[in-house]
């Protein structure tokens, strides 16, 4: 079978070998595919891997070769899903690889956003420790965790590990999930609607799939029932948050700071309000993308793509 990878570069930028998939089929990697060169490039495949780079229900229909395709992300919603069952071209995913990664990635914009160690190791470097008449210095407040309380916004799997965290940080949980799922085994913890997980969080971190039902979820009206000196970190999707509402609440000191991992359109565009806002640090969507989790993301394509040929697709996309 004839295998292409649209745009292989974010999981294997040189240190995460396709072997696994070479394996299987005659393939082709393309580091980064233009929407227009999309066709070109996947005709005659059989199977197409792709992470961001779309494959709308026009795309498909002039693909007559194309019998699965396999998304190299937990999210799948690049490829137009309903177009794909129509023609029975499974679409698997990726739906278990970067928990512990994203999970790990949240309490570092927490750390950084509550102990502030990059500005004081450059202030160190730029000789203000040196020059201080004290034997310590701090130009922010420094914030302890313990007695705090986290808010999770989607209770999945990445969300029930931040959780985890959170309690051995010594802070208790509360959650909001449209499908709850089991309580935790540890406590404190709470089931909240979204509106109190915002008024009583000290930290509140974003978990949810986006939908069109909740694009723009966290809006000025949520951002204005939390806390002033409340935080928010968004690892999820850029589209949950409404960034000039939440510059805004930035700016105006409603709110004491954000992490976002993701904003609503990536790259970032020059204009995006959160390039200006006060105490808001904006990673290049990097929560994902340790070594060991990539590893697990190619290991897992290798066994959609085996399951697919066997004729038993697993992970298959709903």
């Amino acid at each position: 079978m004839r295998i292409v990878v649209l745009d292989g570069y974010t999981l294997n930028p040189g240190d995460n070998p396709w072997t696994d998939v070479e394996r299987l089929g005659a393939l082709t990697v393309y580091d980064r595919t233009p929407p227009n060169e999309v066709i070109a490039r996947a005709a005659g495949a059989q199977i197409i891997l792709t992470n961001k780079t779309p494959l709308s229900a026009e795309t498909l229909a002039k693909l007559p070769d194309l019998r699965f395709v396999s998304v190299l992300a937990t999210g799948y919603n690049v490829v137009d899903v309903a177009a794909a069952r129509q023609r029975e071209i499974p679409v698997s995913n990726v739906p278990v690889y970067g928990t512990d990664s994203v999970a790990q990635f949240v309490f570092a914009l927490v750390l950084e956003l509550c102990q502030h160690v990059a500005r004081h190791s450059e202030l160190v470097h730029q000789g203000e420790w040196a020059r201080s008449r004290d034997f310590c210095f701090w130009t922010a407040p420094l914030v302890e965790l313990a007695g705090k309380q986290m808010g999770i916004v989607g209770f999945g799997r990445i969300g029930r590990r931040v959780g985890e965290l959170a309690h051995a940080f010594g802070m208790s949980v509360c959650a909001h999930d449209p499908y709850p799922g089991a309580m935790p085994s540890y406590g404190p913890f709470e089931w909240k609607g979204i509106d109190e997980v915002f008024a009583l969080a000290d930290v509140v971190s974003l978990h949810s799939p986006q939908t069109e039902e909740n694009r723009g979820m966290v809006d000025a009206r949520l951002l204005g029932l939390m806390k002033p000196e409340a935080i928010l970190i968004n690892t999820a999707r850029g589209g949950l948050v409404k960034e000039a509402d939440l510059a805004a609440a930035l700016n105006s000191g409603r709110i004491a700071g954000a992490g976002v991992d993701v904003v609503s359109e990536e790259p970032i565009r020059p204009d995006n309000p959160l390039l200006g806002a006060r105490n808001c640090l904006i990673t290049p969507h990097i929560a994902w993308a340790t070594l060991a989790a990539r590893r697990r993301l190619m290991r897992t394509t290798a066994d959609n793509i085996a399951a697919f040929i066997a004729g038993s697709p697993i992970n298959l996309a709903t």
